[in-house]
C-alpha cells in the first residue's frame, strides 16, 4: 500500500491533520493509502536503527516502505527547513530498496507565510539523491492554523484548488 508520510515526531501536530485530508480525499477517489506518522518510530532508533541495524519495531515500518510505491511527504517547516526526525528515518531506511525509482509527492507546511518552500527544496534534494521521481507539483501550504477548518478542510478555496489538482496528479502515478 501507499503511504503518506507525516515528516514529524511532534505531537498534536498540523501535518497529521493535513495527512488526514489527504488519505480521505484519496479514499472518496477509490485510492487506500496509510499514513505512517514518524511519532510511530523507535524512541532509541538513533542507536537501534542505524548503520545496519534493525530493530523490530522499525523492521515493520521497513516492510511498509519497501512495498510502497508512491509516497505523498507532509513536511513541517522547522528551523528554515525539514525536521532531523525527517532525515533520520530517511537515512534508517533501507538503501536503495525503500525509495530507488519510486514516486513522491511534497507538500509544505509553515505556521509562516512561504509554506516551507525552502524545506521543501531541501528534502527534493534528498529525494533526488535517492532517485526518487518528485511531482512537479508541491504544494506549500502557509499560515497552517488558519487553513484548516474544525471538520480538517481547507478554508482557502485556492489552498483546496492546488492540493486537489495535486491529488489528481497522484492518482495518475
Amino acid at each position: 500500500m501507499d503511504l503518506i508520510i507525516v515528516g514529524t515526531n511532534r505531537p498534536k501536530n498540523n501535518s497529521a491533520r493535513v495527512a488526514q485530508y489527504y488519505q480521505d480525499e484519496l479514499r472518496k477517489k477509490g485510492q487506500l493509502w496509510d499514513i505512517l506518522s514518524l511519532d510511530s518510530l523507535p524512541d532509541d532508533m538513533i542507536v537501534s536503527d542505524l548503520y545496519g541495524r534493525r530493530s523490530t519495531t522499525f523492521a515493520a515500518i521497513q516492510e511498509a516502505i519497501s512495498s510502497a510505491k508512491r509516497f505523498i511527504f507532509m513536511i513541517p517547516e522547522y528551523n528554515g527547513s525539514y525536521p532531523g526526525i525527517l532525515k533520520v528515518f530517511m537515512d534508517a531506511c533501507a538503501y536503495p530498496a525503500s525509495f530507488h525509482h519510486k514516486k513522491a509527492a511534497l507538500v509544505g507546511i509553515s505556521t509562516g507565510k512561504y509554506g516551507n518552500v525552502r524545506g521543501v527544496d531541501h528534502f527534493t534534494g534528498v529525494c533526488h539523491y535517492m532517485r526518487m521521481h518528485v511531482m512537479p507539483l508541491k504544494i506549500h501550504i502557509a499560515h497552517i492554523q488558519n487553513e484548516l477548518n474544525e471538520q480538517g478542510g481547507f478554508i482557502d478555496p485556492l489552498t483546496e484548488k492546488y492540493v486537489q489538482e495535486q491529488l489528481a496528479d497522484i492518482e495518475r502515478l
